[in-house]
């Protein structure tokens, strides 16, 4: 029987974003290689996280309760960062920055860890860096770049050290950051939980059962707070059906909330012809893989933002509007059909899901470990 290798698999808790895809690889591992355990290390989203990992496999889970990171703070009834704020907040997570080092440390260390994991807390590349244990980042930016510009560079020095230690670099799809330190790169593209084609079709038939009507995914994240869009216009189209986050205080005759205990919500982008979104790269990464048309609200102030943005553009995979342009916006029928022609002239799965390619890798990297 082999030995079993362990993972201690870091997650952002910012948001939801980090939380679907880390789980679309997590899934992907369990399958992929029957001797290892992962333990996850997260906090914000830990009861989704746990919901979504229901496996037969999930004695080879375990979750620890920890703060990776705090990610973004936003201004009232705005999706734009919050300086002030975000700056108070730091300041205070860096106070601790040592001992949260030195426990992770020890974590590792007790746990005989084999391959350390982060989406993409620098927390986890410190302490790994200690014990000489190899180390894998995955995201489309790091903490430090998406803070360029918000805190001033002399604080963000530590994040920077942080990040050179990472032995391995899965760039995403949008990323700009080509190396840090003596990491080695990996080069990938969009990737997603798995939709089932089945559901899908079973969520089409339960919202638009005559399928004459415009079917909208609207939805600004699990951290978006204080926005009020109770009487926007963007309601008033009665051609239109809008599938909404269940966090989101809409009461609408043409507005299905998905419940709060489904997880699979890329199955509800998938079924969608258009998702109106900020531009996180989960939301995006599902849309772009189930074949969806996006609409962005854009945030200039938002690095990672203007990155995805940017590559999608390039590749003629979204349009975008500002935010006190969408303050106003309507969906006209006019609108309605040029997205139809859009979706209609783009073949089925444009994108490989790429996320078994993803698993694949690392578990070459964690062989590469343990014989190295």
């Amino acid at each position: 029987m082999n030995e079993t290798k362990k993972i201690a698999f870091y997650i952002s808790d910012y948001g939801f974003g980090h939380a679907s895809r880390s789980v679309a690889i997590i899934r992907k591992l369990l399958v992929q290689a029957k001797d290892i355990q992962i333990i996850i290390c997260h906090s914000f989203a830990m009861d989704f996280v746990q919901s979504s990992l229901q496996l037969k496999q999930n004695n080879r889970i375990k979750y620890r309760h920890v703060k990776t990171d705090f990610g973004f703070f936003l201004k009232g009834n705005s999706i734009e960062p919050d300086p002030s704020k975000l700056n108070i907040e730091f300041d205070e997570f860096m106070m601790s920055w040592p001992s949260k080092v030195e426990e992770e440390t020890i974590f590792m260390h007790k746990e005989n860890i084999n391959l350390v994991i982060s989406d993409i807390s620098p927390l986890a590349f410190e302490a790994a860096n200690r014990l000489c244990i190899p180390s894998l980042g995955i995201s489309n930016f790091t903490w430090y770049t998406a803070y360029k510009g918000l805190i001033e560079e002399g604080k963000l020095h530590i994040y920077k050290e942080a990040y050179e230690k990472m032995t391995y670099f899965f760039s995403l799809a949008g990323v700009q950051e080509e190396k840090w330190g003596n990491s080695r790169v990996y080069q990938f593209n969009f990737f997603s939980r798995t939709i089932v084609r089945d559901k899908v079709n079973r969520i089409i038939k339960r919202l638009d059962p005559h399928r004459d009507k415009f079917i909208i995914f609207f939805g600004l994240g699990m951290k978006i707070n204080g926005v009020d869009l109770k009487n926007h216009p963007i309601w008033n189209n009665p051609n239109c059906v809008f599938i909404v986050s269940s966090n989101m205080d809409i009461k609408k005759e043409n507005v299905y909330k998905i419940p709060l205990d489904y997880m699979e919500s890329q199955n509800f982008i998938s079924a969608a012809d258009l998702a109106i979104t900020k531009a996180g790269w989960g939301i995006v990464s599902e849309a772009v893989v189930g074949n969806t048309s996006l609409l962005l609200i854009n945030r200039p102030n938002m690095t990672e933002d203007q990155h995805t943005i940017c590559y999608l553009k390039e590749r003629n995979l979204c349009q975008t509007i500002d935010w006190e342009q969408f303050k106003s916006f309507t969906i006209t029928d006019g609108y309605m059909e040029e997205v139809r022609r859009q979706n209609y002239s783009k073949p089925n799965f444009q994108f490989e899901n790429e996320v078994e390619k993803i698993a694949s890798e690392i578990i070459n990297i964690l062989e590469e470990a343990i014989c190295g």
